[in-house]
């Protein structure tokens, strides 16, 4: 773990705090029922911690451990468990109340879609269909309609920089042509670049070029360099790196102990625990999921820093990606085939 605890500057700089997060990560073993305090007490801490996004993601990167798959064990439990404590508390410029989140800002307010815009292929601003819609009451509370029956998405007016997303979603039953059998479908596209619908060359694409935040029944997770066109024909992509390894089919999965690589021109990183017997079809589950079954909530966080963007699944860190080339952008979430209900988007400013 480097330095001892107590010799750790009191407040380090968020790259410092970044740069530890995933080798921290590697240290724990999964399924150690004496960790869960510990993962407790973290996501408790982590709004202590001065806020910043390498404050959160360390936080939630350590707790999530418990459930997480590891791959090395240099240290005895007790003192990890002990060093870890000591040098979280050491960050903490004291422990005062938890972090009021006044500044969160309600992408969807619960009554419409006023935060965004809609563009859907051929459409582009219209929806005749209504494809996206917001119902009173889903299991108790509103949540916007995103009926799948056409490609493109809702797109935010504003960009943002550096920023925690929460996305709480749920499937539907409804799928269509050309996915109707296929596994559903969706995702959340950040830094997004460009003209409406450059993902198509003639600009009648359902998306602009970003980074896409995969949203597929067991790919959850997954990032995606989603390319696009400038008007002259130039053909844009992200770039990202990853840590990652090899599956048996040789796709790449993400792993904070494999080699860095980076990634772009429509690149996939699968998640931490993508199944490599994966299917494209309707209702698929993995061996190892982390993603709900259909019919139930799931939280997606995706935590954004100018140097790092760490995607978090119902508490589970699933995979990192690091030095993206854009660190800007627009806000789309996807109609992709599937109807999804999704009833809280919300952004934290500097990650709060």
């Amino acid at each position: 773990m480097g330095a001892p605890a107590a010799s750790l500057p009191r407040r380090l700089g968020l790259a410092a705090l970044a740069a530890r997060a995933d080798p921290l990560s590697a240290y724990f073993v999964p399924h150690n029922e004496h960790l869960i305090p510990l993962a407790r007490l973290l996501l408790q801490l982590q709004y202590t911690l001065e806020g910043s996004n390498g404050c959160t993601m360390l936080a939630v990167s350590l707790a999530s451990c418990a459930r997480m798959p590891a791959t090395l064990m240099t240290n005895s439990p007790a003192r990890l468990l002990t060093s870890v404590v000591v040098f979280l508390l050491s960050l903490a410029p004291g422990l005062p109340a938890a972090a009021q989140e006044t500044n969160v800002v309600h992408l969807f307010n619960g009554k419409d879609l006023s935060s965004f815009y809609t563009w859907l292929v051929n459409d582009h601003r219209t929806d005749p269909d209504k494809v996206f819609s917001v119902v009173d009451n889903v299991d108790g509370a509103p949540a916007i309609r995103i009926s799948g029956q056409k490609f493109g998405g809702i797109t935010t007016h504003e960009e943002y920089e550096t920023y925690r997303l929460v996305v709480e979603f749920r499937w539907g039953t409804v799928t269509w042509k050309p996915r109707t059998s296929r596994a559903r479908d969706s995702g959340v596209l950040i830094h997004c670049q460009g003209a409406d619908g450059n993902t198509g060359k003639t600009f009648n694409g359902p998306w602009m070029r970003s980074i896409e935040a995969q949203i597929i029944e067991g790919g959850v997770g997954d990032f995606l360099m989603v390319q696009g066109y400038e008007p002259d024909g130039t053909r844009l992509s992200p770039e990202m790196t990853a840590s990652h390894i090899l599956d048996r089919d040789g796709e790449f999965v993400y792993d904070p102990a494999g080699t860095p690589r980076v990634f772009r021109d429509g690149n996939r990183i699968n998640w931490s625990g993508r199944d490599p017997d994966w299917t494209d079809r309707l209702g698929y589950r993995g061996a190892h999921e982390v993603e709900k079954p259909a019919g139930e909530w799931n939280q997606l966080e995706i935590v954004v820093a100018r140097d790092r963007i760490t995607n978090i699944l119902n508490g589970v860190v699933v995979n990192v990606g690091l030095h993206p080339s854009y660190t800007r952008g627009k806000i789309i979430i996807q109609s992709e085939g599937a109807e999804i209900y999704v009833r809280r988007v919300d952004l934290y400013p500097d990650g709060r």
